[in-house]
């Protein structure tokens, strides 16, 4: 049942940290970020937040960096738009999956123009 709640508030909480890195965070490191998923521990005390960044590698620990240092105010914002007894603490990740996926799907593509 709480996995459920969980996974709820997940969604809801991927939805406003978009909107809040997007539209309310003036930090200039923060840039080209996509909220890609949001795991909620089944007590909903820690939030894990996982990002893409667009750009190089400095750039994405510039980004990483940034959000580290704007946790507070996200956090509080979370809190006001969802209502919750305690908001979840934040950490942010690198979503690897998606160039997982890229490198995946250019090897096929190798193995395929290799067959011709």
């Amino acid at each position: 049942m709480s996995n459920v709640r969980a996974h709820r508030v997940g969604e809801q909480m991927k939805k406003e940290l978009s909107d809040i890195i997007m539209r309310e965070l003036k930090d200039p490191r923060v840039s080209f970020v996509t909220v890609t998923g949001v795991d909620v521990t089944g007590d909903l005390q820690q939030a894990k937040v996982y990002i893409t960044v667009l750009g190089s590698e400095e750039q994405k620990a510039a980004t990483l960096q940034g959000l580290s240092k704007a946790k507070g105010f996200i956090r509080s914002e979370i809190g006001k738009r969802i209502r919750l007894r305690k908001t979840p603490e934040l950490t942010f990740e690198f979503d690897e999956s998606i160039e997982y996926g890229n490198r995946i799907e250019t090897l096929l593509q190798d193995l395929n123009k290799g067959d011709r």
